[in-house]
């Protein structure tokens, strides 16, 4: 089966499009992205596998809306010069990643009027993502209206988190009337690399708690008990928990209300404020790149580049600490993401001062590692740390095909 992976989000689409003819070993036959959609000038590229290496093709394009984006993706993969099928029919199915699945969603499903509604009413939450995931199944059920579509949520692993976990300490009503609660995100990453762990290292995963810290520009980190999500550090919005590139992670809400009125902020610029203007940014004002922090700290000296440093790796470490004593201990901890996979300066500060877990971090093992799946303890550690790298368009296409199997035995 080949299977069609899209990302769609408010003005760029990301796709891969792999075949599944095993399952234990798919196959990525393209990558590529279209990018600002609805602006004066778009641009796209297109990396197809042609004998055996990812060659790379970019365009510029004016693309008005998201149904043009996905034209234009479709234009690529059956191009005669770069394309990698000759037909668009070909494609057997579509696997959508929706940010926000609510309540409603715990698990992936194939995508109906009434799914399609409900990931509509769902935007009330998650704003930017949800229309631009509708906008992408409309275009695909125009262009390719009898190949079936199956939605994947960023939400569904974590609705496995007991009510202690996942409610706030407001007026319950608001959580009955207005579904406002923790949610997570990140869920299709922390499964994968938790499963992908446990099956390096032999371990049941039904019978083992885990922490999964999924570190890049968005980070969050999962605590896995007995196979389940049990708590997780992002909250309502992807805004709670972790310092991240340009996101505040937790901060006191009476802080927020005290700037509000000193800085006569509307709640346009508070939200400004709180996704964009913080995080790495806000703290270091060099960027919200780990890499252009890293070499500020590093070989320059800058004080505040090495202050940001130090709060993201404290805020990494404590929530690790806090899971670990929920859950009752951890048995294995795994870094994924962008910096969590190339960052081995981060995992060795923030492994640092963790050893009374039960682990013994192996530097050698770690120094140098960047993108590849690696364990960074010791034999005799009974905590096991570990790189794994994160795909979760692999994830997508492989409960894209899940569903529709069952589908067709049901």
């Amino acid at each position: 089966m080949i299977v069609l992976v899209l990302n769609c989000g408010s003005s760029s689409i990301k796709y891969q499009l792999i075949d599944m003819k095993n399952i234990d070993d798919p196959v990525v036959m393209a990558i590529g992205a279209v990018e600002r959609i609805g602006q004066k000038k778009g641009s796209s590229t297109h990396k197809p596998l042609i004998d055996g290496e990812f060659k790379k093709y970019k365009f510029t394009n004016q693309i008005p809306d998201h149904e043009a984006g996905i034209t234009l993706i479709m234009d690529s993969l059956v191009n005669r010069a770069y394309g990698v099928i000759e037909d668009v029919l070909d494609i057997q199915a579509i696997g959508h990643r929706v940010a926000h699945g609510g309540e409603y969603f715990s698990k992936s499903v194939l995508i109906d009027d009434v799914v399609k509604q409900r990931i509509n009413k769902l935007s009330e939450l998650a704003p930017l993502h949800n229309p631009a995931h509708i906008a992408g199944i409309d275009a695909m059920q125009k262009l390719l209206p009898k190949v079936p579509q199956v939605a994947v949520f960023d939400t569904s692993f974590h609705q496995s988190m007991p009510p202690e976990n996942f409610l706030y300490a407001i007026p319950y009503e608001y959580y009955t009337k207005h579904k406002l609660r923790r949610y997570g995100f990140h869920g299709t990453s922390h499964k994968y690399v938790a499963e992908k762990a446990c099956e390096h290292l032999g371990l049941e995963m039904d019978k083992i708690n885990i922490v999964t810290c999924h570190l890049g520009n968005g980070a969050s980190i999962a605590a896995i008990k007995n196979g389940k999500s049990f708590d997780t550090s992002m909250g309502f919005t992807p805004v709670e928990g972790l310092i991240m590139g340009t996101r505040v992670g937790n901060l006191d809400v009476g802080a927020l209300l005290f700037l509000m009125e000193k800085e006569n902020l509307d709640m346009k610029g508070a939200n400004e404020l709180l996704n964009r203007k913080s995080g790495m940014l806000g703290i270091s004002g060099i960027s919200s790149d780990m890499r252009d922090i890293e070499e500020e700290s590093w070989k320059k000296k800058n004080p505040r580049a090495t202050l940001a440093l130090d709060m993201y790796h404290m805020r990494v470490k404590r929530y690790i600490g806090a899971f670990a004593g929920e859950m009752g201990g951890v048995d294995l901890l795994i870094f994924t993401g962008g910096v969590g996979e190339n960052g081995p300066e981060s995992r060795e500060e923030i492994c640092t001062g963790l050893e009374f877990l039960g682990f013994t971090f192996d530097k050698n093992a770690n120094d140098g590692v960047r993108g590849m799946l690696q364990v960074l303890s010791t034999p005799e550690s009974k905590l096991k740390v570990m790189v794994v790298p994160t795909n979760e368009e692999q994830v997508i296409a492989i409960d894209t095909v899940k569903v529709l199997e069952k589908a067709a035995v049901n």
